[in-house]
């Protein structure tokens, strides 16, 4: 928290707009997927290696506990920084289905 009148409070962790987050990652890899992007995380690029949802669904299962990890050792920063990372994940996947499309 701030005192008044010194910047704004940080805010609040939202577990609803994480599971819309995860939700709208999914879609949108799968979608970029379909139309030829490829997975540009190494790391769920080797999940992948079990199948497009699979692979996904075990990173988006990663990322669950990574949020319980969060809330469990009082950290709410961390689940705030995993919704901003996962906006803009979705951003870079919104933008290379845009490029897909141009092709």
């Amino acid at each position: 928290m701030t005192p008044a009148g010194i910047g704004r409070p940080f805010p609040q962790p939202s577990l609803t707009l994480f599971v819309i987050l995860q939700v709208l990652d999914i879609f949108t890899t799968l979608l970029g997927i379909h139309m030829g992007a490829r997975e540009a995380s190494i790391f769920v690029g080797q999940l992948m290696n079990a199948g497009p949802v699979g692979g996904l669904l075990l990173s988006k299962i990663f990322a669950v506990f990574l949020v319980a990890s969060a809330l469990k050792f009082r950290r709410p920063r961390l689940v705030v920084f995993l919704n901003y990372w996962f906006a803009a994940v979705i951003t870079w996947n919104l933008a290379m289905i845009a490029i897909a499309q141009l092709r």
